[in-house]
C-alpha cells in the first residue's frame, strides 16, 4: 500500500483528491494538510510514501514545504500538483527535490498512475509545461533580486523595503533596478507581474 499526504489549502478540492485516490486499491491517503508549516509537520509525524503538494498555499507555499519534507523526511517523495503551470514554477520544484509536477486539470486516473511512477523512482512531468520550461530559459533573477522584488509587490516603500530585508535604500534601488532590466519592465510594478506569470517569484 503507497500511504500519501495530501497538503491543499481549498477543503473542497483536498477532499476530492482524497476521496478519488481512495477509490485506488494501492493508495491510502493518510493525511492532510491545509497549509506548507503544516504539511512539514504532518509529513514529519505520518512520513508518508508520497507528499501530494499545492503550491499556493498560506503562510509557507508548496515549493518551501517540498525542499523541507525531502531534508526531514528523504525516504518521502515529493510532487506538486497545481493549477499555476508556470515554467519558473517547474525549475523551482526540480531544485526543491520534487518528483513530479503535474498540473491540476489533468484526469484522475493519470495522477494515480503518476503516484505509482514516482515510487518506482520514475520523474513525471507535465509534457507541456517541460517544453515550455526549456523555451521559457532560467530564472535570470538573484535570490536577492527575488526577495527585494517580493518585498516590494505589495507597493512598499524602498525605505520600507530596506527596513524589512535590514539592507540600506541604495542597495534596495540598486537590485530593484537590476531586476527591472533583467525581466524587461519599464517599472517595478510590471517586473513583479512579468516575474509572477512565469513563476520566478
Amino acid at each position: 500500500m503507497i500511504r500519501v499526504m495530501l497538503a491543499e489549502d481549498q477543503g473542497m478540492v483536498r477532499g476530492a483528491l482524497a476521496t478519488l485516490l481512495g477509490l485506488e486499491d494501492d493508495l491510502e491517503v493518510v493525511a492532510e494538510a491545509a497549509g506548507g508549516a503544516e504539511a512539514v509537520l504532518v509529513a514529519e509525524r505520518e512520513r508518508p510514501d508520497v507528499a501530494l503538494l499545492d503550491i499556493e498555499m498560506p503562510g509557507k507555499d508548496g515549493l518551501a514545504a517540498a525542499a523541507e519534507i525531502r531534508a526531514a523526511v528523504p525516504s518521502c517523495r515529493v510532487m506538486i500538483l497545481t493549477t499555476f503551470g508556470r515554467p519558473g514554477y517547474l525549475r523551482r520544484a526540480m531544485e526543491a527535490g520534487a518528483s513530479a509536477f503535474l498540473v491540476k486539470d489533468s484526469p484522475a486516473s493519470d495522477l494515480a498512475a503518476a503516484i505509482r511512477r514516482v515510487v518506482a523512482g520514475e520523474r513525471v512531468i507535465d509534457p507541456n509545461l517541460a517544453a515550455a520550461a526549456l523555451s521559457a530559459g532560467p530564472n535570470p533573477l538573484s535570490p536577492r533580486e527575488r526577495d527585494v522584488l517580493t518585498a516590494g509587490a505589495d507597493g512598499s516603500t524602498i525605505a520600507d523595503i530596506a527596513s524589512g530585508l535590514h539592507l540600506s535604500e541604495g542597495t534596495v534601488r540598486n537590485y530593484l533596478s537590476s531586476a527591472i532590466t533583467k525581466v524587461g519592465a519599464r517599472n517595478r510594478i510590471e517586473a513583479v507581474h512579468t516575474a509572477r506569470a512565469q513563476g520566478w517569484l
